[in-house]
């Protein structure tokens, strides 16, 4: 079973299994079709499109959520379903911005109860420069029963997070880039500046100078403030709950679970007027 990253070799000697289901999940912020259409032209054979907006978020209520809200659990299973995933379907999510959508899919699934996930490490860049197999058929999967196995202690919510905004026990990290954090060049969001007490790791740190996710021991050295009393104190949040997930698998693949997401994130926090921000 993989469970956080798998090598683009590893994936070649199982992309053809019966039991494994790989999704691309490339997307654009600036133009959300452009994932589609890359796909469309090229992808690694089996893959199904996973689409950020319409895929793997929910209705974005304004003013009432941020801009990736997490779906309702029953419509998701209901898509995971049609997706051929079931308990015993190895998942493989692949993009080609380091990993950062494919972890938010590798996150979804280990929110309701399905351990058996992983990110291509290097993604599709690495997999193109490989001279990997690929393919332009869009796979039509046989529909299972997904099982829905809920894990709400895995998040917090905007109130939660409020409550303990003084609390020194709570250690709130934000994983955007730095300037974004300092309320610099925000081009995103309507509102710059971070979460009050929020300590700054941006995710691209998980990664090395090819794309690749660094080793577990390096990854273990970054994120050791925040195993230190329980991982589970911690709590990672970004701009919308979709590249603070790049932070949680790359902690996971230090060897480190049970941290925390606020969903939301940034763009949900700043909703309401009266929460502070600072810069």
């Amino acid at each position: 079973m993989f469970n956080t990253l798998i090598s683009t070799e590893d994936l070649l000697q199982h992309h053809n299994d019966k039991e494994w289901r790989i999704f691309d999940c490339r997307f654009s912020l600036a133009d959300s079709e452009k994932g589609r259409r890359d796909y469309l032209e090229s992808h690694i054979p089996g893959a199904i499109y996973a689409h950020l907006n319409a895929d793997l978020s929910g209705a974005i209520i304004p003013g009432e959520t941020g801009r990736h809200p997490l779906p309702d659990i029953g419509d998701i299973s209901k898509r995971f379903s049609g997706w051929g995933i079931d308990e015993t379907v190895q998942v493989v999510a692949y993009d080609d911005m380091g990993g950062m959508v494919a972890a938010r899919l590798w996150w979804m699934l280990r929110w309701l109860g399905h351990p058996m996930a992983a990110v291509l490490d290097g993604g599709w860049k690495t997999w193109q420069q490989e001279d990997r197999p690929t393919a332009t058929d869009i796979p039509q999967p046989e529909a299972k029963n997904f099982i829905a196995d809920p894990h709400p202690q895995y998040t917090v919510d905007a109130e939660l997070v409020s409550l303990n905004l003084d609390n020194p026990e709570i250690r709130l990290i934000d994983s955007r880039s730095a300037d974004r954090y300092r309320g610099e060049n925000e081009t995103i969001d309507p509102v710059a500046g971070h979460i009050p007490g929020a300590i700054s790791l941006p995710f691209a740190g998980n990664l090395d100078e090819n794309g690749k996710f660094r080793s577990p021991d390096a990854l273990a050295d970054r994120f050791q403030q925040f195993a230190e009393g329980g991982a589970e104190q911690s709590v990672f949040y970004c701009g919308s709950g979709v590249s603070a997930c790049h932070n949680l698998l790359a902690m996971a693949h230090s060897g480190t679970e049970g941290a925390l997401l606020y969903p939301g994130s940034w763009s949900d926090w700043i909703t309401d007027k009266q929460r502070p921000i600072e810069k």
